[in-house]
């Protein structure tokens, strides 16, 4: 090993804070900061480090010297090895500090914007079994934990049906219990791996890329519709049929059993066939009286009922009276355009991908909801000054971009139609404190309002109202 990456222990640090991509924060006593993952804000711990860079190190726990304040017993047996809950072992209220206090500094920090009160971090009322969508893998040779290979014991067969062990593509850690979405869909994903093993059908194998049962998808809606899509990585009909037929005679209540045929090297289902074996072949998801059809493909938010409570907010900052011109950057499955459609008098939104643009218009017909145009392309080349001649210059503009933000010729056209109102919807505040940078000498911000859409983890939302000066 270099002397660079040579590791090296500290002893009684304190963890200090919580930091981006759900990691802990300590300090060396050579002033460098440390990263963990295994501590909670509070702790004193012993340190071993096993990446260090000019300004920090990465590294773990291994002794526990106080226990912080702060932590809470996980309740999920998967934790610390699973890698999706990571803040699962931090109370609540801590949580949601930590969440507000990245926002309100990477605005302040890496945007240098002057900030008004903020309005304190919107907590969710569920904090468990939120997701209404979740994604499984099959494998033959599942991720065993040091104290199972350390047994020296007959482990039996190796298939798994669950998460990816964080970092490593083909290590498959099997699931018992999920505490992220609503039964059934614990029940469904055991009761396919138990049939799956009980009736000898291969799990795949990544490597070799071989195998039989490759992907599970479970969606749920909060109206009780279910959508159950299994990927398989052949064909083989008796096999299929003996799965799906158990599936669906097994959980009647599947509103949507669907399935994927994928021999291909990556296991995407957007460019692949989805075929309906049972039920529909979409479900509805239901807000404020409006009904939004989603198919296998579909993106709708993960989090229905703080979606609802994010849209409300955004809605609220757009301060609509029913006479305005609203764009709906960034728009999706149009869900916010349709949304805020009943208070304005014409929305448009603009999305790159061709099947969210069917998914808005099919969605708004069904609707009935008529003030509303939606236009594919991409969005740096498609907003343009034809744009705004041919569809009018917006009283208002709603952007909600990808966790990369929006593309500068995008920011620069939002300053050049000078929309007296913008209303800004992030999932990632570092790219957004970096956009608002470039607006700062023609708007202001007048709120800023985080929104906890993924409970135990580090993962926000934040909605900014900006304002002409």
């Amino acid at each position: 090993m270099s002397r660079k990456n040579k590791k090296k222990v500290f002893t009684n640090v304190e963890v200090i804070d919580a930091g981006a991509k759900g990691k802990s924060i300590a300090k060396a006593d050579d002033g460098r900061v440390i990263f963990l993952n295994n501590a909670v804000p509070g702790d004193i711990v012993d340190v071993e480090t096993y990446k260090k860079r000019k300004s920090f190190f990465e590294g773990k726990a291994i002794a526990f010297h106080k226990l912080s304040d702060k932590r809470v017993e996980p309740k999920c047996e998967h934790f610390g090895t699973c890698g999706g809950c990571k803040w699962q072992n931090m109370g609540y209220e801590h949580q949601l500090a930590f969440k507000e206090n990245e926002v309100v500094n990477n605005l302040k920090r890496l945007g240098h914007l002057d900030l008004p009160e903020v309005t304190p971090i919107l907590g969710s009322a569920e904090q468990y079994f939120y997701r209404n969508k979740m994604e499984f893998s099959f494998s033959d040779s599942r991720w065993l934990t040091p104290e199972e290979i350390a047994s020296g014991e007959d482990l039996g067969d190796r298939n798994a049906l669950g998460f990816h062990i964080p970092g490593m593509w083909d290590k498959i850690l099997n699931i018992n219990k999920c505490w992220l979405q609503r039964d059934p869909s614990n029940a469904i994903r055991n009761e396919i791996r138990d049939f799956a093993i009980a009736n000898n059908l291969e799990f795949f194998n990544t490597r070799q890329q071989s195998g039989f049962l490759r992907t599970l998808m479970i969606r749920t809606s909060s109206i009780g519709e279910l959508m159950v899509l299994v990927q398989f990585y052949k064909e083989d009909i008796e096999k299929r049929e003996l799965l799906l037929n158990h599936v669906q005679n097994t959980f009647p209540e599947i509103t949507s059993l669907m399935y994927v045929i994928n021999s291909k090297g990556n296991d995407t289902i957007y460019d692949q066939d989805v075929i309906c074996f049972s039920g529909r072949d979409h479900i509805f998801e239901d807000m404020e009286g409006l009904k939004f059809k989603i198919n296998a493909k579909s993106f709708y938010q993960t989090n229905s009922d703080q979606a609802y409570e994010l849209y409300k907010i955004t809605r609220d900052f757009a301060g609509l009276t029913g006479e305005e011109l609203v764009y709906d950057l960034y728009t999706g499955t149009g869900t916010i355009a349709q949304f805020v459609a009943k208070k304005a008098k014409n929305v448009v939104g603009v999305e790159a991908v061709p099947d969210a643009i069917a998914a808005a218009k099919a969605n708004a017909q069904f609707n009935g909801i008529e003030n509303v145009d939606f236009y594919v392309g991409d969005m740096k080349s498609v907003f343009n000054d034809d744009f705004i001649a041919q569809n009018g210059h917006p009283d208002v503009v709603i952007t909600d971009p990808p966790r990369d933000g929006m593309h500068k010729d995008v920011v620069a056209q939002l300053l050049k139609i000078g929309a007296q109102r913008i209303v800004y919807v992030s999932c990632n505040s570092a790219t957004q404190a970096r956009d608002l940078a470039l607006m700062k000498e023609d708007y202001k911000i007048i709120k800023t309002q985080a929104v906890d859409m993924f409970p135990q983890t580090h993962h926000v939302e934040n909605v900014v109202l900006l304002e002409r000066l």
